[in-house]
């Protein structure tokens, strides 16, 4: 058992996590493993949760986590007119676009909208 990295390790672990609770008794080394992958679980979507941030810090939050800057969205946006448009708060993130950062960033397309 490891740190959980990937969406779909989590969707793993959590579908292991139901198949244990759905037991009608489980054993203590069962109960210690759903334990464990609650903790595991937890840990790797706590990266989602920015509290209340807008859309645009949820943006700017993985930027400034991988160095990135305005240059490196020009392909999720598009054009540079529209990546700065929307960095700077006059343009509204679109659906499309949040869809577009979800893949790039790895993360839920509900943080942008």
């Amino acid at each position: 058992m490891a740190v959980i990295e990937t969406d779909a390790e989590n969707e793993r672990f959590i579908a292991e996590l139901e198949r244990l609770d759905s037991l009608p008794a489980m054993t203590s080394e069962e109960s210690s493993l759903a334990e464990l992958l609650t903790v595991l679980i937890d840990r790797f979507e706590s990266r989602y949760d920015l509290g209340s941030a807008s859309p645009l810090d949820a943006l700017k939050s993985p930027m400034e986590d991988r160095g990135l800057r305005q240059r490196d969205l020009i392909p999720v946006f598009g054009s540079s007119s529209v990546a700065s448009e929307v960095l700077t708060g006059k343009r509204e993130i679109s659906e499309q676009h949040a869809r577009r950062l979800a893949e790039f960033f790895s993360v839920p397309s509900g943080l942008f909208i």
